[in-house]
Order: C-alpha cells, then structure tokens, then sequence
C-alpha cells in the first residue's frame, strides 16, 4: 500500500459564526504532486495553515507522516518546506546568507548545510545573483529565491501556495520545471494555484474545494469525466441575432449558449457529431462566420462549473 504523507480526517475550523472547515477530509500519498484548488474563501489558508500547526482547530484530526501534528512537534515540522505566496525573505542579507539562513533552521552542521545551500541555489537558476540583494531582484528572481528558501534543507513535503503569481513566461516554466524536478528526486508536493493549466501540467490529483468542503477529487481526466459539458464549440463570428443564438440553444446536445464579443461558446453535454450539427445550421440559415472549432472541458471548466462563476472577495 502507498504511504500516507498527510491525513486530515474531519477538521473544523470555526472563526466566530464563520465556518471556514466543515469537516474536512484530505490524504496525500507519498510521491505524490496534490492539487489543492478552490475559489477564494473556500478554505484553502486555512487548511495550509492547520496542517503547519500554525493555527488550532476545533475538532478533526491531522497526521504527517503517520504521526499525529501538534505545535511542538519540531521533527515533523523538520521534514517539511513552505513556499508561501507572499515573498517571505531579507531584504538586507544576500541570496546566498538568505537561503543560508533559513537551511540553518533545519541544518546546523556548516559543512552539509554549505553544500545544500549551493544546491539550492543552482537547482533555481541563482548561481549569477548570489551576492545580489532582493531589492535588486526581478520578481521572477524573487520567486525562486523564495523557493530556495523554502526548500535547500532538503524537505519530503514541501507546500507551494501560489509561487508562480505575477511572474514571467520565462520564471514560470523554470518555477514549474523545478516543481516537477523535485517530485522526481521524492518530494511530495502540495500545490495551489488559480491557474489552472499549470495544475493540469503538474499534477497528478486534485482536490477541489468550497466552503470549508471537498466538493471534488481525483485526476484531472477523473474530474473532467464527471461533469457535464463534455465539448466546447466555439465560433469567431460577428453581428450574430439574438434570434439565431436561441436556435442554436435548442439543437441536440446543447445544454449552454454565451456570446460576448464576438466569439459564440456553445457547451454540449453528450453527442457525437455536435460540430457538425452547428455547421449545418449556419449553411441552412446563410450565416457567415470566420472561424469554428471544438475543444474538450478544461480543469477551468471543471473549476467552473463545480464552484460556480460568482466572484469571490475573501480568502479563507
């Protein structure tokens, strides 16, 4: 059987009248790279946050490594690296005395920790900034001295909220690259992120949360399975009648039609032949359009229509 890196079993987590954990229920499996989405508020902080310990929770249980997770338990905590969203290092020590500093937490033998500091700094691409200061950095650059930081002493789970924002093409795919680096070398990898392609890439099972809950898990082909649209047709096409866009409503198959600016989406759910079926329409009624073309649902679809499309302000 595979091993059990992380455990929450029925955690509630209440701040005041506000419910942020509902009984909450996770595993993560060694090896493994874990998804964990949701909108904002559903609770993904917070159960970040109770699994480091860094918060108490009302009822439920939480175990790492097979063993139950308290404050003071230093030796698990040891086994664990944190990248967090917030760029969390020194402005007045370099990059080499930053990432020395926090490996120094875990590390205290010079020798060793010298060694996986040079590690760490040639494993996110900073061999060339080591004596640069982080005011001096881009913030791709901040980015990976964050997760040099967080991961020099070697760590077997490392937790990565959100370590792609606001960066570069160029650092994103270093940062993703290095992400599944690590997993290969045996790190099990818990991972958020609003953009969803990079969780499609990356990982291999997700959980999908809101409202304190697991509303979804399993692969990303498991969850696209599980919902209802099954094909996207798109078309680029102008001045398009509303009149027409309640035809196309009612052919086989469609369960949804959205036309913004000139692009019209049609959600199928079922079907075989659902292209064609609006090509056909368009010939019979003369309508002229530039381009059609078909997709399969996307983990944003997915997301989407599990958590539903109202905005969300608060995070939890």
């Amino acid at each position: 059987m595979a091993e059990t890196v992380v455990e929450v079993k029925n955690l509630v987590k209440r701040y005041k009248e506000l419910i942020a954990l509902d009984n909450f229920n996770m595993n993560i499996e060694k090896g493994e790279v874990f998804g964990l989405l949701g909108p904002n508020g559903s609770g993904k902080t917070t159960t970040i946050n109770c699994i480091l310990s860094l918060l108490n929770y009302d009822n439920g249980e939480i175990k790492l490594f097979g063993e139950k997770m308290k404050s003071g338990r230093f030796d698990l905590k040891r086994r664990i690296g944190v990248v967090m969203q917030n760029v969390a290092v020194f402005d007045e020590l370099t990059v080499y005395e930053n990432i020395d500093y926090f490996c120094g937490l875990y590390i205290t033998d010079k020798n060793e920790r010298k060694q996986c500091v040079e590690e760490a700094i040639k494993f996110v691409g900073l061999e060339d900034f080591r004596k640069f200061k982080p005011k001096k950095l881009s913030g791709g650059l901040l980015r990976r001295l964050n997760i040099a930081c967080g991961i020099a002493h070697k760590p077997e789970l490392i937790i990565m909220d959100e370590p792609t924002v606001a960066v570069d093409p160029q650092s994103r795919n270093k940062i993703l690259e290095g992400i599944t680096e690590l997993n290969k070398n045996g790190a099990t990898i818990i991972y958020t992120s609003h953009y969803m392609e990079e969780v499609e890439q990356i990982c291999t099972h997700i959980l999908i949360m809101d409202k304190g809950k697991n509303v979804a898990e399993g692969s990303s082909d498991d969850l696209k399975r599980s919902i209802k649209n099954t094909e996207n047709v798109i078309v680029d096409i102008k001045n398009l009648h509303k009149d027409h866009i309640e035809n196309i409503k009612k052919l086989s198959h469609v369960y949804d039609v959205q036309y913004m600016a000139g692009r019209l989406t049609i959600k199928c759910a079922g079907g075989r032949h659902n292209i064609s079926h609006v090509i056909d329409y368009f010939a019979e009624n003369d309508i002229k359009y530039d381009r059609i073309y078909s997709e399969l649902p996307t983990l944003n679809d997915v997301f989407l229509e599990i958590t539903g499309k109202s905005l969300r302000d608060k995070e939890a």
